[in-house]
């Protein structure tokens, strides 16, 4: 089957930062489905590992994301048949979704929306999974709760944000306050459905004070480190703060005298360690 990978890491306009090869079908797992690829996307997980991952032997496919049709089934699946379209984020330490058939745990896999085509479905599990696991997960929100409480969300035009604002406001009562600073990010984060707008180009705290808010719950989508003391400055005593991105250093000594919650979202994280949702 076709396949695109890399042999050697770096810029991506390096002659062969990416190539077209020949590789063996999988051989699946007995939880494993084998999807015939129809959609994928690329995230930033793409970018960084491609960049900075040396492959440890022969040629490293990625792709995280996938939408398609299940082929084949392993000897243990149950909640797929051959025929199936789905749709998932896959396992980052196996091979990648960029080839014409890819194997991956029916565990993380769902039914693709049949309102979406395979393009359309394959742009939605990574940030969709972990906008949810941001906000049921790490900051412990329970669905139809939060009415009278404040979520900040930092980077709310890109496409964690994008859905979870959305999430917020569908499934809780929380005041969603987003931050976006150019014209096309603002509108769309207020189509998203942003209660609040605020630019993170200027002063969190002076613009969280002239609205009157005090947020409980803080989800930091970039720039974490510069936006940390005033994160510790205007959220709630004893609210809880959930981070993506990779800062290079955050003093979370900071959190101490408001009793504050940090958490550390990667979507990865299940699948790496077979950890359940509990």
């Amino acid at each position: 089957m076709k396949a695109i990978g890399y042999n050697q890491p770096g810029p991506i306009t390096a002659p062969e930062a990416l190539i077209e090869f020949e590789t063996e079908t999988p051989e699946l797992e007995p939880h494993d489905l084998l999807v015939e690829v129809r959609g994928i996307s690329v995230n930033p997980v793409d970018v960084k590992v491609r960049a900075k991952m040396a492959p440890e032997k022969g040629t490293k496919v990625i792709g995280y994301d996938a939408a398609g049709v299940v082929r084949q089934v392993g000897s243990d699946v149950s909640k797929f048949k051959v025929g199936d379209e789905v749709f998932y984020a896959g396992d980052i330490t196996r091979p990648g979704t960029n080839s014409e058939l890819h194997a991956v745990d029916e565990r993380i896999v769902g039914k693709k929306p049949k309102s979406l085509g395979f393009a359309e479905a394959a742009g939605f599990p990574l940030t969709s999974i972990t906008a949810w696991e941001i906000l049921f997960d790490c900051l412990g929100v329970k669905e139809g709760e939060g009415k009278g409480e404040s979520i900040l969300i930092i980077g709310g035009a890109g496409g964690v944000g994008s859905i979870l604002i959305q999430l917020a406001k569908k499934l809780t009562g929380l005041t969603a306050i987003a931050t976006a600073s150019r014209p096309e990010t603002i509108e769309w984060v207020q189509k998203m459905g942003a209660d609040h707008v605020i630019n993170h180009r200027q002063s969190l705290v002076d613009q969280i004070k002239e609205l009157g808010l005090e947020p409980r719950y803080v989800a930091s989508l970039s720039g974490s480190d510069g936006h940390f003391p005033g994160i510790i400055e205007l959220i709630k005593p004893r609210g809880h703060i959930a981070i993506i991105d990779d800062p290079q250093s955050l003093d979370i000594s900071l959190i101490k005298t408001k009793a504050l919650s940090f958490s550390w979202e990667f979507m990865f994280t299940r699948s790496m360690y077979e950890a359940s949702t509990a």
